[in-house]
């Protein structure tokens, strides 16, 4: 689509124009009266969908229909605090990890895996294991 032509300006229009024009070049200032005489020319370009008819109407979305209760699986951990479990250490680590320990606090999951503190009463700290990684003692 071509842009519209300009309308052609009027002989007033561009006798200021010339006027201010040739008034900066020598160095002299414009008056606020010969600015205020400049007439400028509204642009010309049409504005986006004006004059077309164009009505743009907003819809909602669709409803999305809630899972039934039975669908919904709460998941819980496995363990409680304070339960007696059998840790296995992951192959990378070291085997010596592997023995019982205590549930300490029970963490947020991690993918499919429940997270818990757990602490052997041989070790002055604490470590984190994944649900997987734990068996009843």
């Amino acid at each position: 689509m071509r842009p519209a032509k300009k309308a052609p300006k009027s002989a007033g229009a561009a006798a200021a124009k010339k006027t201010a024009k040739s008034s900066r070049r020598t160095g002299g200032t414009v008056t606020r009266a010969a600015r205020a005489s400049t007439v400028r020319s509204p642009s010309v370009a049409p504005k986006l969908g004006a004059g077309i008819g164009v009505k743009i109407v907003r819809t909602q979305s669709p409803p999305v229909q809630p899972a039934a209760v039975s669908e919904i699986q709460l998941k819980s951990h496995k363990y409680q605090i304070g339960e007696t479990v059998y840790y296995t250490s992951p192959t990378f680590g070291r085997a010596a990890a592997t023995g019982s320990y205590q549930v300490v606090k029970l963490l947020p999951s991690e993918g499919d895996d429940y997270q818990y503190r757990i602490k052997s009463t041989g070790e002055a700290f604490e470590r984190v294991a994944k649900e997987s990684q734990l068996d009843r003692a």
